[in-house]
């Protein structure tokens, strides 16, 4: 065993060696340089600010804060003897005793025929899981604008999730929101832009395509500020939306947050919003959407436990009790 885990710390430390030389020009970079590159080809860097007990109480007679988030477990074995759960859920900062859920359950033995779904259906599935996901957020978010009428929805991930997974209903939710002046942004936690590489590489600054903007953003922003991306930097701007890297804790890293472009007037009222609801000492993300998160989430004990309960003991023991389940 501790062969073993000698073997294992010179292999993780190989790999920080290895990201560590394979990164070193992102590491070198001149935090003042790269913020007045930012400054130059990206956006404005500006200070946000903590919005007052007045515009919170507003926002509140207004309908409140709903914050979106989804979650999915799997039980079982290998393709296709398993089931997946999912859940979606809005909830209101202004009606918090009235939580909208939204289920949906999978398992390839209900698919109608199973002849050549081993190889077409596992590499189709991964897809498969974010339509669903998506969907049922953004069914969920529709369903928070019938019943609790908001000031604004705040959705778990970039907004083109939505658009790439859920098309009609996302269209849906889109015109609701235009329609009925409901303002619907989305928190990105983890970056996967690549707007400030692409302008490094055009400048000639030796820095790898593959590099995220996350990773370059780290530490550059100050605690407090953000980058409000000009509509020439903007991929996203094209698909309709408008967006902002802001640093809305303590900790160096930075999130990313959407808003559709028809409501551009909105993104820096939204990202002041965001850095109000953040504590400070925390990872960055609104405190409301990580309350939302933990009541939607299905832990593995959770989701056994619904099938135990609810499923016929046979049925679950026959299709899908794994043998690593038994031991």
């Amino acid at each position: 065993m501790l062969d073993i885990n000698r073997e294992l710390k010179e292999k993780i430390a190989n790999v920080s060696s290895s990201l560590e030389s394979k990164y070193k020009n992102i590491f070198s970079l001149d935090k003042y340089q790269l913020r007045d590159l930012i400054k130059n080809n990206i956006g404005e860097i500006k200070k946000m600010k903590k919005l007052g007990n007045e515009t919170l109480t507003k926002y509140q007679k207004q309908g409140g804060i709903v914050g979106v988030d989804g979650s999915n477990n799997k039980v079982g074995g290998a393709f296709p003897h398993y089931i997946e759960i999912y859940q979606a859920l809005a909830k209101s900062t202004f009606m918090k005793d009235k939580p909208l859920f939204k289920t949906d359950i999978y398992t390839p033995l209900l698919t109608e025929s199973l002849g050549n779904l081993l190889e077409s259906e596992e590499n189709k599935n991964e897809d498969k899981k974010n339509e669903r996901l998506a969907t049922l957020e953004v069914e969920a978010a529709i369903a928070s604008i019938d019943k609790l009428k908001p000031y604004a929805i705040m959705m778990d991930g970039g907004l083109i999730r939505y658009n790439i997974y859920s098309g009609d209903k996302w269209t849906e939710l889109k015109t609701r929101c235009e329609e009925e002046g409901i303002i619907l942004f989305g928190i990105i936690k983890d970056i996967k832009t690549s707007i400030i590489a692409d302008t490094l590489i055009e400048q000639n600054k030796g820095i790898d395509r593959r590099i995220y903007d996350r990773e370059i953003l780290f530490g550059v922003l100050d605690y407090g500020e953000m980058i409000l991306i000009q509509e020439f930097a903007n991929k996203k701007e094209s698909q309709g939306y408008a967006s902002v890297f802001l640093r809305s804790s303590l900790q160096p890293s930075v999130i990313g947050m959407d808003i559709i472009d028809s409501q551009r007037e909105h993104l820096e009222e939204m990202a002041n919003l965001v850095f109000t609801l953040t504590p400070e000492n925390s990872r960055g993300v609104p405190l409301w959407l990580d309350i939302v998160d933990q009541e939607v989430k299905l832990t593995d004990q959770m989701t056994k436990s619904l099938l135990e309960t609810h499923m016929d003991r046979e049925i679950y023991q026959r299709f899908f009790l794994s043998e690593r389940a038994k031991r």
